[in-house]
């Protein structure tokens, strides 16, 4: 018997927000090594982590005549000296370039399996019409250039599904900052550069779903700049809470679309992870 359309849209959502809290997923594994280290558990091969979690995400997209979303999801982290493994994202790691004692490039393959984009006519009444729009796998490679003052990373991700066909680059810097052994802030600004075919797939409006209110739109490359700071506190070696906040603002050539109706996209997060 096949899923009833409720599951399957309940679904389409988890999956939706799970791309999304798998960024929290990550900055947990990333800002692990920066707390004061810990000898590893019996049986923990050095140099690996991983832990399960729990998070409370609430969103609100840019699409007219959407409501904000806010779930429980669960959360995975797993990384050792090879790969590095944040909900959705999978990278594998290649060999880095040691630049000084403070300084370091790192470089490696990853893969999206699911990117959150995307939307179904049912979502709202603006969209009504409208074909679904379905999130994309992405494959590409990263560079990450880690220094005293701050982490910037740069990353490229191509849709291997052909959904939209579309292409994503991504620049973003980080700092994190031990305001004590247990308590770390992680400010981070970034942009992403979208190109046309991505922007017209999910933004954009075909000839056959114009209406008298919804004009036909072709979308053009953008680039969307992106604010967020993270919060994370650990109470021992095992548990940990974190608390996330951002915000993305969108290129003219996003907000003009006729099925757009906000110039920007804020996310909160609050998430608990148990470390093994």
């Amino acid at each position: 018997m096949p899923p009833s359309p409720a599951f399957t849209s309940r679904f389409k959502a988890s999956a939706a927000n799970m791309a999304r809290v798998s960024a929290l997923a990550v900055v947990f594994a990333c800002a692990a090594p920066a707390f004061a280290q810990q000898p590893p558990g019996e049986g923990e091969p050095e140099g690996s982590s991983w832990g399960l979690g729990l998070a409370v995400m609430s969103v609100q997209n840019a699409y007219k005549g959407t409501d904000r979303e806010t779930r429980v999801l669960p959360m995975i982290s797993y990384e050792n000296r090879y790969v590095k493994l944040g909900g959705p994202n999978l990278e594998l790691k290649l060999p880095g370039i040691e630049l000084s004692d403070s300084q370091r490039l790192n470089f490696g393959v990853m893969t999206q399996l699911f990117d959150g984009a995307g939307y179904e006519a049912k979502d709202s009444p603006a969209l009504a019409g409208m074909s679904e729009r379905k999130s994309s796998i992405w494959v590409g490679a990263k560079m990450e250039w880690e220094n005293d003052l701050a982490d910037v990373k740069l990353e490229w991700l191509g849709d291997a599904s052909g959904k939209s066909k579309g292409q994503r680059l991504a620049l973003g810097l980080e700092r994190k900052i031990m305001l004590s052994p247990r308590l770390m802030l992680i400010p981070q600004v970034g942009v992403e550069w979208v190109d046309k075919k991505y922007v017209d797939y999910y933004y954009g409006v075909r000839d056959s779903e114009a209406t008298a209110g919804r004009a036909a739109y072709t979308g053009k490359a953008t680039l969307n700049p992106e604010i967020s700071l993270s919060g994370i506190y650990r109470f021992d070696r095992h548990h940990s809470m974190m608390l996330n906040v951002g915000v993305r603002s969108f290129g003219k050539e996003i907000k003009n679309s006729p099925i757009v109706g906000r110039s920007t996209e804020n996310r909160v997060m609050l998430g608990y992870k148990y470390s093994f």
